[in-house]
């Protein structure tokens, strides 16, 4: 009998709304999406949203939640909303209203952390971000750190008297009414109206006010003895890709093993940039929360993760080729390819977390799986963003081979992960960038979705395809490419992986 999953996504970009759609749905699941969300931080009418859930989920067999777009009409207007904490909880309650009406949905729900980023940009946060948002983060640093007794209170004295207090009491009030729904939704977990809870850390750090509240939300979770039904990882984008996982998962009956594979030992105590936690320890959050299990046998396992971190300190994607040791004489990343190659020869399921850099995927790693024949016979790629972000793709990607196998569907989300994640993002969008401001823009706001910017991407993409899949690029359609908030940091791509276009 085919069954109903109803997505609720953080937000309307095609890695919240489409990915898990694209990736997981199939003939015998059906996933309903709302039609209409917000705009970047034009937030999504959050009455509609409650109304939209509560016609879909009388009949719903599941339900993954992003708990921001329920309360606040998205992410980035989780940031900057003046909503009271009173009107929140309302809101909030409807989760509770959809397992009465419904006692037999399951819900898989996630609620972010709110970020703090240490750079001044008004793009993502409040418009005052613009001009004092490194020193809010740095603010908040030295408060974490004087608790923890890592300094005084003579550097924090110092920063608050280049900020306008006013400005700073709006964040942090924010913050506090953001972190007291956090405990609302704990409560619905030990209450039994959410089964289980992902509250993930967006661009995390080691201090800082989004490490304060992970401590205090973390001491009430484990408080109420719900570590078990409650994670706590670095992630954000990903995580509606992690939930679906483990629905389908939960549907099935099914907890497949994986079996990590790390090109370098050394990168199990890394701690990516944008995190705060190792990330062998973040990768077991992520396999569990994905509604699989750790196995230490490939032998044994359902699912391969490889991981291609290096054994030091991750760069940007922007920095690659990178000579250090970390990348080359402490990572092998030819014994990777050595081992990749072995098992998909034995039939095993493959798929890659491409964290070597942070915000696109590794180049050489393309070129190896390009000249190995690889790119179209493992299960799953992920090269995006974050660590935590590529983690969470990938191994929805093995879930979904696990299941399905090798559908039309999963073959045109593996290859728009190649041309996303290392064409667009470790190639065509730098390239791209040092020109806009001939055309009289610039990486913020490239005028409109779709237009010269769409177009010139579109192209140097297939350039991209041509010189570094040559293996598969024959068979691969590059249908369409948007820029789906008018500005460089993320695409939109729709691509087709089927017969060769020259017989077509």
């Amino acid at each position: 009998m085919k069954k109903k999953i109803v997505l609720l996504p953080l937000d309307e970009r095609p890695c919240n709304y489409s990915f898990p759609y694209r990736l997981f749905e199939h003939e015998d699941i059906d996933i309903v999406r709302p039609e209409n969300l917000g705009h970047k931080k034009e937030p999504a009418d959050v009455l509609t949203v409650a109304e939209f859930l509560k016609k879909e989920c009388k009949d719903a067999d599941g339900l993954v939640l992003s708990v921001d777009m329920l309360l606040y009409g998205g992410l980035v207007p989780s940031r900057i909303h003046d909503r009271e904490l009173e009107k929140l909880k309302e809101q909030a309650a409807v989760i509770k209203s959809l397992k009465k009406e419904n006692p037999k949905l399951i819900i898989y729900a996630f609620q972010v952390i709110m970020r703090c980023p240490d750079y001044s940009s008004d793009d993502e946060e409040p418009d005052y971000y613009e001009q004092y948002g490194k020193m809010i983060h740095l603010a908040g640093e030295i408060v974490h750190k004087s608790r923890l007794g890592l300094c005084d209170g003579g550097e924090l004295d110092h920063i608050l008297s280049r900020i306008d207090c006013d400005k700073l009491n709006d964040y942090v009030a924010r913050r506090e009414r953001n972190r007291e729904l956090n405990y609302t939704l704990i409560n619905y977990v030990g209450q039994g109206y959410v089964d289980a809870l992902v509250i993930p850390q967006d661009d995390s750090a080691p201090y800082g006010y989004a490490a304060i509240d992970q401590e205090e939300v973390r001491a009430r979770i484990d408080s109420e003895g719900l570590s078990d039904r409650i994670l706590m990882y670095p992630g954000a984008d990903e995580v509606a890709l992690t939930l679906m996982a483990r629905m389908i998962n939960t549907i099935k009956e099914k907890k497949p093993k994986v079996y990590v594979k790390y090109a370098s030992e050394g990168s199990k105590a890394v701690i990516p940039i944008y995190e705060g936690n190792t990330l062998e320890n973040t990768i077991k959050y992520h396999i569990l929360s994905a509604g699989c299990q750790l196995t230490d046998s490939y032998e044994n396992s359902d699912i391969i993760l490889a991981i291609t971190a290096p054994a030091y300190k991750i760069e940007e994607a922007t920095e690659q080729p990178c000579l250090a040791k970390g990348y080359c004489a402490d990572r092998n990343l030819p014994e990777l390819i050595d081992f990749i190659r072995n098992r998909v020869a034995e039939g095993k399921i493959v798929t890659i977390g491409d964290n070597a850099y942070g915000n696109g995927g590794e180049l050489l790693l393309i070129r190896l799986l390009n000249q190995n024949r690889l790119l179209d016979r493992i299960a799953g790629y992920a090269g995006w963003n974050t660590s935590a972000n590529t983690l969470g793709t990938s191994i929805a990607e093995g879930v979904d081979y696990y299941h399905y196998g090798s559908t039309k569907k999963h073959m045109d989300f593996l290859v728009e992960r190649y041309i996303e994640d290392a064409g667009y993002c470790s190639v065509v969008r730098k390239n791209v960038t040092e020109d806009l401001e001939s055309y009289g823009m610039n990486y913020f706001d490239v005028k409109e979705q779709q237009g010269e910017i769409s177009k010139r991407v579109k192209k140097e993409l297939e350039q991209f395809m041509q010189e570094y899949m040559p293996s598969i690029s024959p068979d691969i359609l590059l249908k369409s490419v948007w820029m789906p908030w008018s500005r460089m940091f993320e695409v939109g791509i729709e691509a087709s992986h089927g017969p060769s276009k020259e017989l077509l």
